[in-house]
């Protein structure tokens, strides 16, 4: 059978904000074959912060015993942490998929979806068209081909949160963000951690001087081993056992997968309606977020490698916009979008690397400020943070901002909004008044 709509979403997480009051007049079939509200609300950016959150209260008391405080950790109550973030997030995602349902003029889908046609999409036995379609699909965590992986047990960031009880042992295969996140998260918690990686540096696609921080401090944290390449997975009794190419074994009672994510366009077969891919596998898009199909838009993980949940947001305010008004569509600016990992340290990012303007052969300035030179970094007793800027010497302007340390998620933003608007820094550091001794005065110092 074969049903029309005026417009097509698949996918609940970001996608599913721009379908308001604007849309009512029109037909909507909503298709999601998970639970709604996406990545971030199931399995990402909400249950990780509300788990980082305790490793970081964790870490702080530990590190308290350098200002003269000793306090003691007599237990962490995982199954109540895990209840809690779940048992606040489920209802969530079900209530969204229940008011989806009960609008007249939405219709929900809730099997998977593959087009069969030109702007056809077979959903399990029904076949759906329309003229406009919007590809919110986002991506899923990439499972490498490892000998004997498949005879393991093994977690990825879908289902690491919800486990029973705590790792005795957690290995994680990867050294991006998951593994940096999650790293913190269960060696605070007790468990042994151990992170296998290719690069010589955790966090290797951050600025060289951050990412080599970051490595030092996590180190610290939990079992490093870099330079490496996992061969095979096999078990070993009731444990697993991880072998690497320099012929290193570690056991470990739980594994995790912390390899990438990779976008759904291939699963949803969008080469079937004419909508393009790159080498990498993310749907083209114009910056009106058009797709190369006529009437097919896209947002999110699904077209963009950031997985971002505040630029997925913002991408679906400009498709909202686009689909009201297709003589005056507006464009996404992704110049100065910010990124940050929340661990311990934090990380926090916008703008470009230092290694990536030399790549270019931009031209640039660049200066950089420890915690420990300012009152409250003082107060901290910090060795281990720092914030440091890339300046276009020409504008005066912002290339980059790079900052590792406590907050830099809160202490990026004015940098942010500097690179956003295109404010010369010595307006940024002379013509604002910082509160003192408050830490954000190393922004203030970086720039002056």
């Amino acid at each position: 059978m074969s049903d029309r709509f005026d417009l097509v979403l698949i996918g609940t997480g970001s996608g599913n904000t721009f379908v308001d009051r604007r849309f009512k007049d029109q037909r909507v079939a909503i298709v999601e074959r998970d639970l709604f509200g996406g990545t971030c609300l199931n399995r990402g950016c909400i249950p990780s912060k509300m788990l980082v959150y305790p490793a970081k209260v964790i870490r702080d008391a530990r590190d308290a015993r350098r200002l003269g405080v000793d306090l003691r950790l007599d237990s962490v109550r995982w199954t109540e942490i895990r209840d809690r973030i779940f048992g606040r997030i489920d209802p969530i995602a079900e209530s969204g998929e229940e008011y989806r349902r009960s609008q007249e003029h939405v219709e929900v889908f809730s099997d998977d979806a593959r087009f069969v046609g030109d702007h056809q999409l077979g959903v399990g036995d029904s076949t759906i068209t329309s003229d406009r379609f919007v590809l919110a699909a986002g991506a899923r965590p990439v499972v490498p081909a490892i000998d004997g992986l498949d005879s393991v047990q093994f977690h990825t960031s879908d289902t690491i949160m919800r486990i029973d009880a705590l790792p005795e042992h957690l290995v994680i295969i990867g050294a991006g963000f998951i593994a940096a996140e999650m790293g913190h998260v269960f060696s605070a918690f007790g468990s042994r951690v151990t992170v296998i990686g290719r690069g010589e540096r955790i966090l290797r696609h951050e600025d060289d001087d951050i990412s080599d921080r970051f490595t030092e401090q996590f180190s610290k944290m939990v079992d490093l081993r870099l330079d490496r390449v996992v061969s095979s997975v096999r078990r070993a009794g009731d444990r697993i056992e991880v072998v690497c190419d320099d012929g290193s074994t570690v056991t470990g009672d739980t594994l995790l997968i912390a390899t990438g994510r990779e976008p759904n366009g291939s699963q949803l077969d969008v080469v079937k309606t004419g909508v393009d891919l790159d080498a990498n596998g993310y749907v083209i898009t114009d910056d009106t977020l058009r797709t190369t199909a006529a009437g097919i838009w896209a947002l999110g993980d699904i077209r963009n490698p950031r997985h971002l949940k505040h630029l997925a947001n913002r991408e679906a305010t400009v498709v909202g916009h686009n689909l009201l008004h297709l003589d005056d569509p507006i464009t996404i600016d992704e110049s100065a979008v910010p990124h940050v990992v929340f661990s311990y340290p934090e990380v926090a990012r916008v703008g470009a690397t230092q290694r990536e303007l030399d790549d270019a052969g931009v031209e640039y300035r660049v200066q950089t400020r420890d915690y420990s030179d300012t009152a409250y970094g003082w107060a901290m007793e910090d060795g281990v943070g720092f914030a440091k800027v890339l300046i276009d010497p020409g504008s005066n302007t912002l290339l980059g901002a790079h900052i590792v340390g406590h907050e830099a998620s809160m202490l990026l933003q004015p940098l942010v909004q500097a690179m956003q608007l295109r404010t010369p820094i010595d307006q940024v550091a002379r013509d604002v008044i910082y509160p003192h001794p408050a830490l954000t005065e190393v922004v203030e110092q970086v720039l002056l």
